[in-house]
């Protein structure tokens, strides 16, 4: 497993894991905005447990890998628009929680919130979620390496298929040429068969003509008899 250090040093390695947003609420429940969806600055102090001005200061240190993972910061208009549309709920319940005078707000989401807890050093929190997150790689490496082992194993099964099919070709060429060597046999027996069935057919008929031959010849003789007697 790397070491927590790889997290905070390399960005290649930040972004391998950045995905893995379920390692916050393994940790500590983080508390949404009433958009469910964003987090303010004073939202990831407090998961974090660290003042607004380390969030703040971090902020400014690595704007721009945060933009890219959803960090933005809200003006003029938009600002406005985003108050009216999505804190309208919170401000009710709570007017002294999202002052309505403000100059801009920044907003954090969840795949945001992870990329600080990946830069924030003096955070306890922030070293028990990278912990998860390394702990978590551990788990895919070993698992990614089961999954190779077990797809070699299949591969060298397959090989050895092979070898045995390339083995089978002779031997089934051969029976192949027996069956059609069988086959010819037994469409001369077939002929064979043919032709003594009509052989016997012609018998029959002659030994049907002698049967009648005997009969008339036996009449003739009774009617001989009958003469001389006479």
């Amino acid at each position: 497993m790397p070491p927590e250090g790889a997290l905070l040093e390399s960005r290649a390695m930040r972004d391998s894991v950045q995905g893995c947003v379920e390692a916050l609420d393994k940790v500590k429940a983080l508390a949404l905005l009433p958009d469910n969806v964003h987090v303010s600055t004073e939202g990831v102090a407090r998961y974090f447990e660290v003042s607004t001005e380390v969030i703040k200061k971090l902020t400014q240190r690595h704007r721009e890998e945060l933009t890219e993972n959803g960090m933005r910061i809200l003006r003029g208009s938009d600002l406005g628009e985003y108050q009216r549309d999505k804190l309208s709920l919170s401000s009710a319940a709570d007017p002294g929680s999202y002052p309505q005078r403000r100059s801009s707000l920044t907003l954090y989401t969840r795949r945001t919130v992870l990329n600080i807890a990946m830069l924030l050093r003096d955070s306890d929190i922030a070293r028990r979620v990278r912990t998860y997150l390394l702990d978590a790689e551990e788990g895919w490496r070993e698992a990614h390496a089961s999954l190779d082992r077990r797809v070699t194993a299949v591969e060298q099964c397959l090989a050895g298929v092979g070898t045995a099919l390339c083995e089978l070709g002779p031997v089934l060429n051969r029976m192949s040429q027996r069956l059609d060597s069988l086959d010819q046999r037994l469409d001369a027996t077939n002929r064979v068969v043919g032709a003594m069935s009509n052989r016997l057919c012609e018998l029959s008929d002659d030994m049907l003509r002698m049967d009648a031959r005997m009969d008339d010849f036996a009449r003739q003789l009774r009617g001989l008899r009958r003469r001389r007697r006479r």
